[in-house]
């Protein structure tokens, strides 16, 4: 399956991210240990190695940990996000203040550890579903302050995104109808608010669900917890109506068990949530 390379986030939206790690890092004092061991004028070069296979993501934010904390380290990257390395493939160089180059280490280091396990987990499940036509998406089951970075590397690793937060687009979940009072009167009232830009979709939990919302004019279906035999007949139910959408605790291991119903997208907070991060470190380079 060829997977198209996403555009880089522009710098402007890494920044506040970048600072404020090291910020959190960096605390009243500095590198007290870099300081304490190491000459100040002392130059030194390293390389940013994987030590897992697996898929990159988050160069950039390692570049600006590494130019926040000094702007005349160099950088030179030997890969870009989304790429796929194997273990000991140098994914950049730095060159510099010695003292420096250690103080930022850790912060570009766990940005690009964390980003890097989601962009690998994601392309290993992309890949496990490609004969089949459904897209795997992420949700908003991330860390708070990271959700930009952590669905960037969902998308670095060939996956799709579901909303980006609460403001742009409607989705009906339990509550909302319980609260509303049924299915048909909150997808009325979404209705009427949503206008011709919002688009909306309706969690159904059963097939009598799924047809209400369906005789309400809906174009799409969140599937939640639904077994594959029910999926199947949701789906068959759905064609030509709305397109389909399955969730609720789906893993690696029942990803295609989904896949196979013929569902329309999976969505999968495992992506942000659950996901190993890949082993990547900064080696010093004589």
């Amino acid at each position: 399956m060829t997977i198209e390379k996403e555009p880089a986030l522009d710098d402007v939206l890494l920044k506040p991210l970048v600072e404020n790690a090291l910020t959190e890092d960096l605390g009243r004092r500095g590198d007290v240990t870099s300081q304490a061991t190491i000459p100040a004028d002392m130059q030194a070069q390293l390389q940013i190695k994987a030590r897992q296979a697996g898929v990159i993501c988050g160069i950039d934010l390692a570049r600006l940990s590494f130019a926040l904390v000094d702007a005349q380290i160099e950088f030179i990257a030997q890969v870009q996000d989304g790429e796929t390395v194997e273990a000991g493939a140098v994914l950049a160089t730095v060159k510099g203040n010695a003292r420096h180059l250690l103080t930022a280490e850790r912060t570009a280091l766990n940005f690009m550890t964390h980003l890097s396990g989601i962009a690998t987990a994601t392309r290993q499940i992309v890949d496990s579903v490609a004969q089949y036509p459904a897209q795997i998406t992420c949700t908003r089951k991330t860390i708070p302050g990271l959700r930009i970075v952590q669905k960037y590397a969902v998308r670095c690793g060939g996956g799709r995104n579901h909303r980006l937060g609460l403001d742009d687009a409607i989705l009906i979940k339990d509550n909302h109808i319980a609260i509303a009072g049924d299915i048909k009167t909150a997808i009325q009232q979404a209705q009427k608010f949503a206008g011709h830009l919002i688009p909306i979709e309706v969690e159904v939990d059963t097939l009598e669900q799924l047809e209400q919302a369906l005789d309400a004019g809906v174009s799409l279906v969140l599937l939640d917890n639904m077994s594959p035999e029910t999926l199947s007949q949701a789906v068959t139910m759905c064609q030509g109506r709305a397109k389909t959408e399955a969730s609720g605790g789906i893993t690696p291991e029942t990803v295609q068990a989904a896949a196979s119903t013929g569902v329309d997208f999976i969505a999968m907070g495992y992506l942000t949530h659950s996901t190993t991060a890949l082993d990547i470190g900064l080696d010093f380079s004589a």
